[in-house]
């Protein structure tokens, strides 16, 4: 009887050694599995793209690599005042439409990604610390000439960080043309996938020369897409750098950058060419406001405009 008693002992203590071996196999098990699908996931998540078919990782990079290169473009070589920060961190993530006065084909909108992720990442009014850069926001677009973005290898590069490239139908190679191209259907649909995404930042008058008439096709986009439709003014990027934003002309410059509070639009109810005369306003592009600058800075700001076309 004692004999039979150890040998029930016996198998009961074996089914408890299988029964917690099996538990233990198929506790490790479920853990493999749960780091496979996490490096599966990681894996897929390098590769996940925008709505325009960029990769993310790859434009985030970029951000950062061309954030660290430029930061002393505004912070060091010359000094970026900033009004405004607060008004970028009460604004919601997508279909928000951003209009600026233009003085550079890039240096502008560079400014511009340091502005809004520093603003973002808690700075008032400063990009002290180009760590914001670290995690930027990455559904930032910006509408740009086809012609400026195809010309060279390192505009095509920066379209990657962003660029949502039009065909300009009233220039071509620089030049004014007499005869206006169609609007190509596909431009505006990519900046309404933009809206739709994120931020989409604009120049309404298409060109770099100051108090040039604001197009009509921003105007058209706003009252088609009813976004959020935050002005921007900046200034000082003429004196610092050349024509295209990538050559440094003078050092110590105050470069300005206001951020003002988003235009009160009625959607249903202002014409185009209300729109229009309040984004002039806005921008600061208004014909009204040569009536008080000084014709002798009008005709500096002309003559810096030739000094600027630098050739390459």
């Amino acid at each position: 009887m004692l004999q039979l008693e150890k040998r029930l002992l016996i198998g009961c203590n074996f089914q408890i050694v299988l029964l917690n071996s099996a538990t233990n196999f198929k506790y490790k098990f479920r853990k493999f599995v749960i780091q496979i699908h996490k490096k599966i996931h990681n894996f897929m998540g390098l590769l996940k793209r925008n709505p325009f078919g960029h990769i993310l990782f790859i434009k985030k990079w970029l951000i950062r690599i061309f954030g660290a290169m430029t930061h002393r473009r505004y912070r060091g070589f010359n000094e970026l005042q900033i009004e405004g920060s607060e008004i970028i961190r009460n604004l919601p993530d997508n279909n928000v439409l951003f209009i600026s006065n233009h003085q550079t084909y890039f240096a502008d909108v560079v400014a511009m990604f340091h502005v809004f992720n520093a603003s973002l990442s808690g700075r008032d009014d400063t990009i002290k610390n180009v760590c914001y850069l670290w995690q930027p926001k990455m559904n930032i677009y910006y509408v740009a000439a086809k012609e400026t973005m195809q010309a060279g290898l390192l505009p095509r590069i920066m379209a990657y960080a962003g660029a949502i490239s039009v065909e300009r139908t009233w220039r071509a190679k620089g030049v004014d043309v007499q005869e206006k191209k169609d609007i190509n259907p596909n431009d505006t649909e990519n900046i309404k996938i933009a809206l739709a995404d994120g931020w989409v930042i604009t120049f309404p008058q298409g060109t770099t020369k100051s108090f040039k008439p604001v197009r009509k096709g921003t105007a058209h986009i706003i009252k088609q897409h009813r976004p959020i439709v935050v002005p921007i003014v900046i200034d000082g990027f003429r004196r610092s750098f050349d024509k295209k934003g990538f050559r440094m002309k003078k050092k110590g410059i105050l470069q300005s950058f206001i951020i003002k509070e988003p235009l009160d639009i009625d959607y249903d109810n202002d014409t185009i060419e209300e729109i229009v005369e309040k984004v002039e306003y806005a921008i600061e592009q208004h014909p009204s406001f040569l009536k008080v600058i000084p014709s002798e800075i009008i005709k500096e700001q002309e003559e810096l405009n030739r000094l600027r076309k630098w050739e390459y």
